[in-house]
């Protein structure tokens, strides 16, 4: 488990983009999933990380996947898991 989790986030982020075909660079509100940058498959490789990781639980049956869209939304999540 990184002891960055902002840093894991980002450069989970960065290198499913350079698979994407995507540059790595990206603004921290930028939508990854609804803007096509990012398709399905990503989002299973970055919710795996988020949980095997960092522990996060996404196992809401409410979780949509807007609550990862951006790397704010993700730090904003992993903050909330983090203080539960």
């Amino acid at each position: 488990m990184s002891n960055d989790p902002e840093k894991l986030i980002r450069t989970a982020i960065s290198e499913l983009l350079v698979e994407a075909g995507q540059s790595p660079d990206f603004d921290e509100t930028e939508s990854l999933f609804d803007s096509g940058k990012l398709d399905s498959l990503a989002a299973v490789k970055l919710l795996t990380i988020l949980e095997g990781e960092l522990g996060i639980d996404l196992s809401d049956p409410d979780f949509e996947v807007e609550e990862i869209d951006t790397y704010a939304a993700i730090i904003e999540l992993a903050s909330e898991q983090a203080a539960a």
